[in-house]
């Protein structure tokens, strides 16, 4: 069983930055689609930030330009680095790694923006 840890999260004053971790605990981290999702009480969970085993990208629009995602396959962790944060952006944030039918999920590290 694959096991997703997310690190980083805590509460950040609006204008500020939060780099999420996310390690993987498998051999074939590589070819893993590595996604990064939140959700905000009362709300669905929605898609942040994707990328795929050749680094293609892509992000919400609400985040664009502010969150940028990346990853090391070399240490098997993935990582969202969060800029210019808003208290919209307030929620539980997900890890996600997807391959083919296998889709795994971390716990969520909460992330608050406020003043």
């Amino acid at each position: 069983q694959v096991q997703l840890v997310e690190s980083g999260g805590g509460l950040v004053q609006p204008g500020g930055s939060l780099r999420l971790s996310c390690a993987v605990s498998t051999n074939f981290f590589s070819v893993y689609v590595m996604g990064w999702y939140r959700q905000a009480p009362g709300k669905q969970r929605e898609l942040v930030a994707q990328i795929t085993r050749d680094y293609s990208t892509r992000y919400a629009g609400s985040v664009k330009g502010r969150f940028t995602i990346s990853r090391d396959n070399a240490k098997k962790q993935a990582y969202l680095q969060m800029n210019s944060l808003k208290p919209e952006d307030t929620a539980l944030y997900y890890c996600n790694a997807l391959w083919d039918s296998r889709d795994y999920w971390g716990q969520g590290t909460q992330v608050t923006v406020s003043s």
